[in-house]
């Protein structure tokens, strides 16, 4: 059993310290990870990646009891809370009080595995596309969040996902040819 796997069982049993060792355990590996998203944001960005971080282990371990089953269950669970933190800042950046007025974004390859040089609007849409390809297929829903929210690469996404690295890819492939189709560009 891993330290995280150990961890992660302790918080689940409510002991009280179990949650400041996890931190300790992944922070760095949540923020090397945060900035790595973060780095390729328009110069002006105000979210940072220690606050990126800290919002989502917050939502993480907040108040309510939550239970992991291992290492990938939890770095699922913090891409997840990372990914709707950033379609929550796009979305107050675009709001009317902010000069809102939506643009159609074209969304190219390349911005489907790295959601880094994504404007916004184009967040929005790529958020709003996943939740209809989250109905169709759950799995490779979470393999996108992964590659484009957390950064992970195809390798570190098949590993917290459990599958093999050409499943990854062959899923990966799908997911654009689907999105490109679903936010109204043809190929």
């Amino acid at each position: 059993m891993s330290d995280v796997t150990r961890i992660l069982n302790a918080m689940e049993r409510g002991e009280a310290q179990a949650t400041a060792e996890l931190l300790a355990l992944l922070y760095d590996e949540l923020r090397l990870l945060a900035a790595q998203k973060l780095s390729h944001e328009p110069p002006g960005q105000t979210l940072q990646a220690t606050a990126l971080v800290h919002e989502a282990y917050l939502r993480l371990v907040g108040d309510a009891p939550q239970s992991w089953e291992n290492r990938s269950h939890f770095f699922a669970a913090a891409a997840e809370a990372m990914r709707r933190i950033l379609v929550e800042n796009a979305r107050r950046k675009k709001s009317l009080k902010h000069g809102g007025n939506r643009q159609r974004v074209e969304l190219d390859e390349c911005s489907i595995v790295a959601a880094d040089d994504i404007p916004p609007d184009g967040v929005l849409a790529l958020d709003e596309a996943l939740e209809k390809l989250a109905c169709n297929n759950k799995a490779v829903a979470d393999l996108v969040k992964l590659r484009a929210f957390a950064g992970l690469t195809g390798r570190q996404a098949a590993d917290v996902l459990g599958i093999s690295e050409s499943k990854a890819s062959e899923d990966l492939a799908y997911a654009r040819a689907w999105l490109s189709l679903e936010m109204g560009k043809e190929r």
